[in-house]
């Protein structure tokens, strides 16, 4: 088979699969379908406190009833981490404002998030998933690491919008204003 051929095969081979309905992939696994409820989590982490972070469970249900923004990223202290992590930082009372919390998920241990929240000054959870059985679940693992993706949840827990392989700076206002739009609608 001659090149032209080669290509003209691969060409009909993927409008053939744009045809069909199927689940979105990613190359850290199967991406959840939006508009489907978003996969459930119960995982150990740092949470704000009284007297700072905390150490604490969370899962999906504790954010019924608001919207959730759940962030994936690789590692605490690293330069495109923490760029993203202050962003949520910076927005997170207009976040709130729109009935909305942040989350954020990595493979690093609670020991890491705490410091990590305390040299940064987050008052946000970060949640532990250090096997990345959650990532997983998310279509956001690469072993070691969970890969930087967003998903945004409506207050009944369906998943609304999917943001992959995320640029850090600007990320949390490119999400407000998906958030705005998506209540306007409502």
């Amino acid at each position: 088979m001659n090149r032209r051929d080669l290509l003209l095969s691969f060409g009909a081979a993927a409008l053939g699969l744009l045809g069909r309905p199927q689940q979105a992939f990613s190359m850290g696994g199967t991406l959840p379908d939006l508009g489907e409820p978003a996969p459930d989590f119960m995982l150990s982490g740092v949470v704000p406190g009284g007297d700072g972070a905390i150490e604490a469970e969370r899962s999906l249900r504790d954010f019924q009833g608001q919207w959730l923004v759940l962030y994936f990223y690789p590692r605490d202290f690293t330069e495109g981490c923490t760029i993203e992590a202050k962003g949520f930082q910076r927005d997170l009372q207009r976040f709130h404002a729109l009935n909305a919390e942040v989350v954020g998920i990595s493979a690093d241990d609670t020991d890491s998030h705490k410091e990590f929240c305390g040299s940064e000054a987050l008052t946000y959870p970060l949640l532990s998933d250090p096997g990345g059985q959650i990532s997983k679940r998310y279509g956001s693992w690469i072993p070691p690491f969970s890969q930087r993706h967003t998903f945004l949840i409506d207050p009944e827990g369906v998943l609304k919008e999917t943001w992959l392989a995320v640029r850090p700076l600007g990320h949390s206002r490119e999400i407000l204003e998906r958030l705005e739009q998506l209540q306007a609608k409502s």
